[in-house]
């Protein structure tokens, strides 16, 4: 295997050239076809924006439009003195039928305000304020129903909760003061019947009216915890990106110490979550309770009923040891590669749609085969459709026609997210390739820094620019093309949710995992084809070819050496993510203070502190993504060093003293000296 990787199996390895000095600056124009459809991919998307545009309605921007298409307070309509869209239940506007329908699967209505006070239908229906009201019911209601029919047929709003408008849509105007939920500046509402009621009450009294899910209760206590902690969360992230920041700074200086700091460090907090799972576990034994199993207990939308088990500590203590052995094993038996790749991060770290015909479209929320289909609102409750999906509404749905442009729109839409994935790859190769030439230029500069060029960022982005357009739009061209399948393959898999073909559920699964792997192989492979093209200049299956096969010649090195890089930046964001996180923690389980009483009190901690996690981890993410290109950059130069060189005083190795100690690598001259 070795002799197939040596002899020619993945091309032939690089010569030896007394004029590479790095990257090559004598260099021609890549890939200028790619760059021509590029710039005319670019006329046409400018040309959809226009026909979009002479096509649309600048009202359905201004006005909102109600469940029948109609807009709201424009003059010289029956909704001219109805600015405000009213939603029935806004909660369904969360659910992800939304961004495939661009409509909020719910009853809307045109109404002159929004509605100031809280009340249920089924109370105000027995008191002086059904007229009031009705006001927010379909336009024509007549009180000729019962209360189940009026409410399965959507004719009127389950419950009232005092809302305020915004950009014309009604939205509930609630807040939460010292953990209660307030609406306005009381914390009290009238039932109906003159009485006042505390307004905790509130979900309560709209699952006796809806038979609302507990789900709707816990994403109302979720939001109110937001409400109360959002300051404290941008504090937690402010504090991640600082010290995401210092880290990187002190691996300018003091890389090998902050690596091993970090493993230890990783190690220890580990090692203290254990201990404290522990601690919980033992402090449990005896509570009354306290051995009912997981299962037993079943779902629970308040999570720390939890952390009252004792099963639920046992479980966090063996997943973290199981952490904590892995960790020591690959330290142990990968500690040379951890010398070479820390090596090398000290390299890196040396450098541093509108138109004007309304279309209805059928809604449902349980799973009807007919969902999505278009209806006529006027003949749908006597159609074949309605006895089909009993449950089913016939709902505006977006302005479209039978036109040749609305026939042509569908296609309209998919071109504009396929522009949209091919100019972000675009962007994103523009930045990789910059990045690549800046380093390459450091790596091949024999005597640093006399050898390096001045300002080499600029003059690899100009490089990338003016040569290798052409090879960027390429290799992002391919990205967006599967990029794109995806999303019709993610919007084919809802549709076929409500189907019962078990063949086509897992024929479709089984076309999402390719592609997602597809996928990720063609990012690393544009990843590796960028730095070649910072290097060296040539066009992008050129590229592309070399960088693989030079990754294969050296299989070995790549799938021990590259993964131990990557294992040591994930390292450093864990560090990152677990330290804020017990911060977080212990912050707003009160079990430290900054200043008496700090932390707001909140119906699930858990809220802000995932919050916090996540958060700090995108940001470290993106502090570590540069060095993280920095390093695969140096990667393939250190490969093409072994390859091109031999250390003797007319072949010198270019890499760092460090990476040829641990290579047992010498230059010749500098052995002599």
């Amino acid at each position: 295997m070795e002799d197939e990787r040596k002899n020619g199996a993945y091309g032939t390895p690089q010569k030896y050239d007394p004029t590479f000095k790095g990257p090559i600056y004598n260099r021609g124009c890549t890939d200028v076809i790619c760059c021509v459809f590029l710039l005319l991919a670019i006329v046409g998307y400018v040309a959809v924006g226009i026909i979009a545009w002479t096509h649309g309605d600048p009202r359905k921007v201004i006005y909102p439009t109600d469940s029948r298409g109609e807009f709201c307070g424009q003059k010289g309509t029956k909704n001219e003195n109805k600015p405000y869209l009213f939603y029935f239940n806004i909660v369904k506007c969360a659910s992800p039928l939304v961004l495939l329908e661009f409509q909020c699967p719910t009853p809307q209505i045109c109404v002159e305000k929004c509605p100031d006070r809280y009340l249920t239908y089924l109370n105000a229906r027995s008191s002086r304020d059904f007229e009031y009201y009705k006001q927010f019911c379909v336009p024509g209601f007549k009180d000729n129903k019962g209360v189940a029919e009026v409410l399965r047929d959507g004719d009127c709003p389950a419950v009232l909760i005092p809302s305020k408008p915004l950009a014309r849509r009604c939205f509930p105007a609630i807040h939460a003061h010292k953990g209660v939920l307030m609406v306005g500046n009381e914390t009290t509402y009238e039932d109906g019947h003159g009485s006042r009621k505390n307004i905790t009450d509130l979900v309560e009294g709209a699952k006796k009216a809806n038979g609302v899910l507990e789900a709707r209760q816990l994403a109302m206590r979720i939001f109110e915890d937001y409400t109360v902690s959002w300051y404290w969360i941008i504090i937690g992230l402010v504090i991640a990106m600082a010290m995401s920041l210092l880290f990187i700074i002190l691996l300018r200086f003091l890389a090998g110490i902050m690596v091993w700091v970090m493993i230890i460090m990783v190690i220890l907090v580990l090692g203290y979550g254990i201990f404290h799972c522990y601690m919980e576990y033992s402090r449990l034994r005896g509570e009354a309770g306290s051995d009912v199993s997981l299962v037993d207990l079943g779902f629970q939308t308040d999570f720390r009923v939890y952390l009252h088990l004792r099963q639920t500590w046992l479980a966090f203590m063996i997943i973290l040891s199981i952490l904590e052995v892995i960790i020591i094993l690959l330290l142990i038996f990968l500690r040379k590669r951890i010398l070479i790749a820390i090596a090398l991060i000290k390299e890196a770290s040396s450098f541093l749609s509108t138109s004007n015909e309304a279309v209805y479209k059928i809604f449902d929320d349980s799973s009807c085969s007919l969902t999505a289909k278009t209806c006529n609102p006027e003949t749908f409750p006597s159609s074949n459709e309605s006895r089909l999906c009993p449950n089913a509404r016939c709902q505006f749905a977006f302005y479209g026609g039978e036109s040749g442009y609305h026939r042509a729109l569908l296609g309209l839409q998919i071109f504009n997210a396929f522009m949209f994935f091919w100019l972000a790859n675009f962007v994103l190769a523009l930045g990789q390739v910059t990045l690549a030439g800046a380093f390459a230029s450091y790596y091949w500069a024999l005597r640093k820094p006399d050898d390096l060029p001045a300002f080499p960022l600029f003059s690899a982005f100009g490089r990338a620019l003016r040569y290798h357009t052409g090879s960027l739009a390429f290799g992002a061209l391919i990205l967006a093309i599967v990029q794109i399948i995806r999303v019709i393959l993610e919007y084919l898999d809802q549709r076929l949710k409500a189907a019962e073909n078990k063949f086509a559920k897992c024929l479709m699964t089984c076309l999402k995992c390719c592609f997602w792997c597809l996928e990720k192989f063609i990012k690393f492979l544009n990843r590796n084809a960028y730095i070649m093209i910072a290097i060296y200049g040539t066009n992008f299956c050129t590229s592309a070819r070399n960088a693989f096969f030079l990754l294969m010649r050296n299989i070995i090195r790549v799938a021990v050496l590259d993964k131990v890089t990557d294992f040591l930046f994930l390292l450093g964001k864990l560090l990152i993510v677990g330290s804020v996180g017990i911060l977080a923690f212990f912050f707003f389980t009160h079990r430290i203070r900054i200043v008496q009483d700090t932390a707001p009190p909140l119906n699930y901690y858990w809220v802000p502190i995932l919050t916090v996690i996540v958060g700090s981890y995108l940001i470290a993410h993106g502090f570590f993504s540069v060095y993280g290109m920095c390093v695969d950059t140096l990667f393939l130069c250190f490969l093409e060093d072994l390859e091109r060189n031999d250390g003797s005083a007319e072949r010198p190795y270019f890499m760092s003293s460090t990476l040829k100690k641990l290579l047992n690598k010498t230059n010749k001259k500098a052995a002599e000296s």
